[in-house]
């Protein structure tokens, strides 16, 4: 299915039934990251996969803001009329959902993966990585990724929704970002996962799964 929101179509899919959990993937990827995981969280929720502006399905851009994807994920959920909503976005996801819980008191929950607040919030070698790759391929996501996001600390003071930050033991962001993240938001916990890298317990895994039904069994 297809949401027309501010000038883009973005695609989408639902699948089961219950409390409303959207799920975001991070930088050129695509819903289908989560496959294992959505299958077995449709038992308990109604699961809404998204695939970002410029990715997956979604129409083709020629340039990249997170801003703009979080704008379009807070008309979408409105569109659908969806209230108390369960977020989880995973690296680049997990961007757009800092910056889309900041102004949306639709979101109750919200879960972060790997997320970072500026790019030197990524540990060395994967910014050495990204800027190596964006020289040969010019590729304007990974552009966006050197430039963005730009969030302070004080921003996320402005997050009401109950919050855990989660992040691999072996993450492409360090773990001072991690907590910096974790500390300035209120009431929120960080939760780091042992032997893990950056997406590993996440894409096409069920791990991931199982820590969100853990968490929320609460």
């Amino acid at each position: 299915m297809y949401a027309a929101v501010n000038g883009t179509r973005i695609y989408y899919e639902i699948i089961g039934k219950g409390r409303p959990l959207l799920m975001v993937h991070g930088n050129g990827e695509d819903h289908k990251i989560f496959d294992v995981a959505a299958g077995k969280l449709r038992e308990r929720y109604k699961v809404y996969l998204v695939d970002l502006r410029g990715h997956g399905k979604s129409d083709r851009i020629d340039e990249y803001h997170y801003s703009d994807m979080a704008e379009d994920l807070n008309v979408f959920m409105r569109m659908l009329n969806m209230n108390d909503v369960i977020y989880y976005g995973y690296s680049d996801g997990g961007i757009v959902g800092l910056l889309l819980a900041m102004k949306s008191d639709r979101i109750t929950r919200l879960f972060v993966s790997g997320a970072n607040l500026k790019f030197r919030g990524l540990t060395r070698r994967c910014r050495f990585m990204i800027a190596s790759k964006y020289l040969f391929t010019r590729d304007p996501k990974l552009k966006m990724m050197m430039k963005e996001p730009d969030i302070d600390l004080i921003d996320l003071s402005h997050i009401k929704a109950k919050t855990m930050v989660l992040a691999g033991e072996k993450d492409l962001v360090r773990y001072e970002e991690s907590k910096s993240i974790a500390d300035a938001i209120p009431y929120a916990t960080l939760r780091i996962i042992n032997g893990e890298n950056h997406g590993s317990y996440i894409v096409h895994s069920k791990k991931i799964a199982d820590i969100l039904m853990e968490e929320l069994n609460d």
